[in-house]
């Protein structure tokens, strides 16, 4: 299957194709739902795609390196280093640098998207409370949000790029806020809290209340308000970012539709164990998933080949519209 992809994208040199495979090997081992989701794109648009996590992927593995003996100025260090690579163009030995680079040139991405990147990346090295939801904004613009943008060429649009950026940026935010939701042990554990402290002292709640609302396994009162309020604020960034599909191109719309609603669900699971967060981790069940994704197959085939095909017996093709 690599190579049907790497064949329809058009990617010939032996070096550079080894290149996007170990980025898709990445991105099967480490992003599991994302990478599912690539399945529902054409088979072009995937190497792209698979490149671009591989990158993320790479700088996130600095930041969060489980080693104790890495510090924060190691990991600068290491993260600086990429980052010099990048804007050199230096693809010795790194697959990942080399399939970005090929993409971000194929597909005319903009540097500034990578250094936006970046730049909330290094913020994760110190910066382990937010104070106000501006200030989580600026993180969540170069950690998530740009990543939607970097998508948005590959995807392709069926009106002007910048009338479809607000939504592929809005989706890539909405995703991290879940992330945020659904990690919250997970980030304490690192000493990071992703959530406004103003928004939560507004039900009574800071850090301290989370930390013993993880220690002892349990969201009091107060948490399960100040999150259900988060949620109410992300889910309203998914009903604008729905708005953007029908500005993608129609072989894109199946993948992003399917991954929105898998993803927007992970709030409907935290809200059905009832912000019990802490010392458990709210999934979407494999057979949702499942059955999700292969409608999803079914939309993305039509919406790729539909047009080629004449419907039998005079039924109509199915729609490929993210409300059908």
């Amino acid at each position: 299957m690599t190579r049907t992809e790497l064949d329809a994208a058009g990617i010939t040199d032996r070096s550079l194709r080894r290149s996007y495979e170990h980025c898709r090997a990445l991105n099967a081992q480490h992003g599991k739902t994302f990478f599912l989701a690539t399945r529902l794109l054409a088979p072009d648009q995937r190497p792209g795609v698979h490149a671009l996590y591989g990158f993320a992927r790479r700088a996130d593995d600095i930041i969060d390196d489980l080693d104790p003996r890495l510090g924060t100025a190691e990991r600068a260090s290491r993260l600086a280093s990429l980052a010099e690579k990048f804007k050199a163009g230096d693809v010795i030995g790194d697959p990942v640098l080399a399939a970005v680079l090929h993409t971000a040139d194929r597909y005319r991405i903009p540097d500034d998207l990578f250094d936006a990147f970046l730049a909330s990346m290094r913020m994760d090295l110190s910066v382990t409370d937010y104070p106000d939801r501006d200030t989580l904004n600026r993180y969540v613009y170069g950690s998530a949000e740009v990543i939607g943008l970097q998508l948005l060429p590959i995807l392709g649009t069926t009106t002007a790029e910048q009338e479809a950026a607000p939504y592929a940026a809005a989706l890539g935010k909405a995703f991290q806020l879940t992330n945020f939701l659904r990690d919250i042990d997970e980030d304490l554990a690192r000493n990071r809290v992703y959530l406004p402290a103003d928004e939560l002292a507004a039900h009574g709640v800071d850090r301290e209340r989370l930390i013993w609302c993880s220690r002892y396994g349990h969201a009091d009162i107060r948490v399960r308000r100040a999150l259900a309020a988060q949620h109410e604020i992300t889910r309203r960034i998914y009903d604008f970012a729905r708005r953007g599909i029908e500005r993608l191109a129609p072989r894109s719309r199946p993948c992003v539709a399917t991954a929105l609603l898998l993803y927007s669900e992970i709030l409907d699971r935290i809200e059905d164990i009832d912000f019990e967060v802490f010392g458990r981790r709210a999934t979407v069940g494999a057979r949702r998933r499942v059955r999700v994704g292969a409608e999803g197959l079914l939309r993305a085939w039509w919406a790729r080949n539909g047009r080629q095909l004449q419907s039998p017996n005079g039924f109509r093709r199915l729609s490929t519209s993210p409300g059908a």
